[in-house]
């Protein structure tokens, strides 16, 4: 549940992305979503750890954060949204294809394979060489933010390392966006839409999404995330005009039936003390 809810809000958030993208470009877009994301964070969850060990962590993934959303947001000013998501998706696959320890997992990463691929190769392809390279570059970044955030919820068990990184993904990208569009900076338009973009694609998803570390393996956690073409797929057609064939919509069902078999045999983690999010039975 909380991966479905993640997927349905950083795929929103990334609609409008497109939109302010557009306007203001790619670096003006993700520094906005990670410096007020991390205003927004530190508003509701300060930070108080002393602990360096778990302050380099949160660095790390904040290094992850920024090299993830400035590689895809490159990649969706150049590329459909359901395509960009779509070559991205192999870094999540990767880490459920090394992570599985049963066969039946496998049956489940291919069918969700099966589905990126029918999803590739229809009206939502891409044309655009640099657009799938960055696009397969937010790849591996995914990968990344999978593995370094499994340490990230161990580190920072309150979850307000998830401050700290994005604090960190704003530092690094300050002086890029400001060289590249800083009068956009100034614009009403381009800073509401960017306080959305920060809600709806970082500090509800990270949140939901760290939550959902704590519960499931790094492998089935890969293959849950399968989910995210699909919407992309759906927010693309509803408010990008990015139309769908028959056939993309049949790759929707696989990766989300993907999605659910992976999910079974898996029993769930005990919750755990001052943990951000609190699932009621």
């Amino acid at each position: 549940m909380l991966i479905v809810l993640s997927t349905l809000s950083v795929q929103s958030g990334a609609g409008l992305a497109v939109r302010v993208i557009d306007r203001a470009g790619p670096l003006v877009t993700l520094w906005l979503r990670l410096a007020l994301g991390a205003v927004m964070l530190a508003v509701v969850r300060p930070v108080w750890r002393s602990d360096v060990r778990a302050w380099r962590t949160a660095i790390l993934f904040g290094f992850v954060l920024a090299g993830l959303n400035g590689t895809f947001y490159v990649a969706i000013g150049r590329i459909p949204l359901a395509a960009a998501v779509t070559f991205e998706f192999w870094g999540p696959l990767a880490v459920a294809v090394a992570g599985s320890r049963r066969r039946l997992d496998l049956v489940w990463v291919a069918l969700a394979a099966g589905g990126i691929i029918t999803l590739a190769g229809g009206r939502v392809g891409a044309n655009d060489v640099l657009g799938v390279v960055f696009a397969l570059g937010a790849g591996a970044f995914w990968a990344l933010y999978i593995l370094v955030g499994t340490r990230l919820t161990r580190a920072w068990p309150d979850g307000r390392g998830l401050g700290v990184a994005m604090l960190t993904g704003a530092v690094l990208t300050a002086v890029p966006a400001v060289v590249t569009g800083g009068r956009w900076l100034l614009d009403p338009w381009v800073l509401g839409a960017g306080l959305l973009v920060a809600l709806f694609s970082s500090v509800i998803p990270y949140t939901l999404e760290l939550a959902a570390m704590r519960r499931l393996p790094p492998g089935v956690f890969g293959v849950l995330t399968s989910l995210d073409p699909a919407w992309a797929a759906v927010i693309g057609l509803a408010f990008l005009g990015q139309g769908l064939a028959i056939p993309e919509f049949a790759a929707i069902g696989m990766v989300v039936v993907a999605s659910a078999g992976a999910s079974l045999g898996h029993g769930r983690l005990p919750p755990i003390p001052d943990e951000p999010l609190v699932v009621a039975d």
